[in-house]
């Protein structure tokens, strides 16, 4: 018979220190970088740490229909919207026909994600057909170069030819509100309006013929007596006004409200290919938003702002609308070519930021009504929480008192091997929080406590084979390399079994259970680590030792209390006997 192939085995046997040094050096560093980064804990979800509740109810006011596909679209976009803000674990599910629940957990700005989750995000380019100041400020013009205004002074500093990028123009003399303006080389602030020009405008023929409404003088008897200084006024400017209708708008400039007399669309705010917050260091402009326009929407815009620069003020004025408000009314003095464009102002990061994402992430095809806002307290979950770790350590403590009581001293290799699955995984999720948002829910408390089982098993999987082997009388140490690879197959085939699951459940499901989904396949992975990097060391030092190879009573290794046969000898012939056939005997 061949010799079996030592080498190998040997190797293995004799270097078990190095894969023990490994992966306690990764829990040390791992430990390390969670105290560097501050979170010592893993991030709670909503139903854990409480948080907030948002109802929104669909409005069928843009002509479109509540069905299921435009609420599913809703549903869609509101998740990525508010997983832009950076959060996680945010709940965002349809709830009857026409409602949607928003669930936020605590720790998340709910009033910035109120703000953006029923935004409609609706932009339009509209011509500016007319404007005047309402309010206590009608009749008076500010004055144009005043600090603070939503538009530069009535000079521009600087003249750009058309075909030059947005980036490159704005006067840097320019100062603006939080309302933001648009600035390119060819489309700059616009002076402040005055009610004169404005009046003139809203009466001339070219303000009715290119209005497009189907009843222009009920469009001019609205913004005769609209008075955007009132808040209730300014929500229901333009409200239901479709994309080809003229109709009427509100915009601050200055500190001052002013209404608007709008053209049709020019250009749709879906034409915008991607728009990004920028921080501009060469100017005074600060952050900005920054726009590309698909190939199509970049004809258009070139199209209307060269329309635009042959009119008069304020005819040759942009009416930037984003969900019925105008948020900047630029003037243009030449065809803006190349398909890019800037919203620029006061903007903080975050409102920039705001901005972009909503703009990113595409209009909702309805528009929502808040219906209530509610803080979700944690008391329930609390409660639930100590129920599920009481379950947890109970059905631990079983799971102990029977690795003790059936494998006595192989137990410690087994609670050892659970102990350094446990620190790494919660070291992971405290890492994880930060890093990709992950939250620690209810379900993924169940799914970490599911993995106990999991790992205990890979463990009595090879204890197993290793007795098996002691049998077969086998010695310890060579039991011990045997059995290694048979109980490895096992182990993978079965952990792959396992994260297969987690898998299929984390692609195929949304919210709490793919907390389940993912902390499953988290401490899957973790249990192949352990098996190779420790356990099986372990067993390998172990087996030198004195008290497991001597077969002690309570090592759980005793040949003779697990039946094992006598280990097998050759028997030599007496002398004398001749060298003929042997009768053989079956066993």
């Amino acid at each position: 018979m061949a010799a079996p192939k030592k080498g190998r085995s040997a190797s293995a046997q004799s270097k078990p220190g190095r894969s023990l040094a490994l992966i306690l050096i990764a829990i040390v560093a791992l430990t390390g970088g969670m105290f560097l980064s501050g979170h010592t804990t893993p991030r709670l979800g909503i139903d854990l740490a409480g948080g907030t509740s948002i109802t929104l109810e669909a409005k069928a006011d843009q002509g479109s229909a509540i069905n299921k596909a435009n609420m599913d679209t809703a549903v869609e976009i509101m998740n990525r919207r508010v997983n832009g803000l950076g959060v996680s674990e945010a709940e965002v599910q349809t709830q009857g026909d026409s409602n949607i629940i928003v669930n936020i957990p605590k720790g998340t700005n709910s009033k910035e994600a109120r703000e953006q989750v029923g935004t409609t995000a609706k932009l339009y380019f509209r011509p500016v057909l007319a404007s005047e100041p309402t309010g206590s400020a009608a009749g008076a013009s500010p004055s144009p170069s005043a600090s603070g205004s939503s538009t530069a002074s009535p000079t521009p500093s600087t003249s750009a030819s058309p075909g030059e990028k947005a980036s490159s123009s704005a006067s840097p003399s320019a100062s603006a509100t939080s309302q933001g303006r648009a600035v390119t080389d060819a489309l700059k602030a616009d002076p402040t309006p005055s009610a004169s020009a404005s009046a003139s405008a809203s009466a001339s023929p070219s303000a009715s013929a290119s209005g497009g409404a189907t009843d222009e003088a009920a469009v001019q008897a609205t913004y005769a007596s609209l008075d955007c200084s009132k808040e209730s006024v300014r929500v229901e400017a333009g409200e239901g006004a479709k994309p080809g209708d003229t109709t009427v708008g509100c915009g601050e400039i200055q500190g001052v409200w002013y209404k608007y007399l709008l053209g049709p669309a020019a250009v749709d705010g879906t034409e915008v290919e991607k728009a990004q917050a920028v921080f501009d260091t060469q100017t005074a402009a600060g952050w900005q938003v920054t726009m590309d326009f698909k190939p199509k929407g970049a004809k258009k815009f070139a199209d209307i702002t060269a329309q635009l620069a042959q009119n008069q003020d304020p005819q040759n004025q942009f009416g930037i609308v984003l969900d019925g408000e105008v948020v900047s009314s630029p003037y243009v003095s030449s065809s803006i070519t190349g398909g890019q464009a800037q919203i620029s102002g006061s903007f903080t990061q975050e409102e920039a930021q705001n901005l972009a994402n909503m703009l990113s992430y595409g209009a909702l095809p309805l528009s929502f009504q808040e219906q209530s806002v509610t803080t979700v307290t944690a008391a329930l979950g609390g409660d639930q929480l100590h129920a599920g770790l009481l379950a947890g350590a109970i059905g631990l403590a079983l799971v102990v008192i029977y690795l003790v009581a059936y494998y006595r001293g192989l137990s410690l290799i087994a609670i050892a091997s659970l102990l350094v699955s446990a620190a790494l995984t919660y070291v992971l999720m405290a890492l994880l929080g930060p890093a990709i948002g992950f939250a620690l829910n209810l379900p993924a408390v169940c799914g970490a406590i599911v993995a106990i089982g999991i790992t205990a098993d890979s463990f009595i999987v090879y204890f197993e084979r290793v007795r098996d082997e002691i049998r077969e009388g086998r010695s310890l140490r060579p039991a011990v390399e045997r059995a290694w690879p048979r109980a490895r197959r096992t182990i993978l085939v079965s952990d792959f079994v396992s994260f297969l699951a987690a898998a299929v459940l984390f692609v195929v499901t949304v919210g709490k259970v793919q907390g389940f989904a993912f902390t499953l396949g988290l401490t899957t992975v973790l249990d192949v680590v352990v098996v190779f990097f420790f356990t099986k060391p372990l067993m390998t030092l172990a087996a030198r030792r004195k008290f497991f190879a001597s077969g002690h009573k309570w090592s759980g290794l005793d040949p003779k209390s697990l039946g094992a046969k006598p280990p097998l000898r050759r028997t030599r012939r007496p002398a004398g006997m001749a060298a003929g056939p042997v009768e053989t005997k079956e066993a």
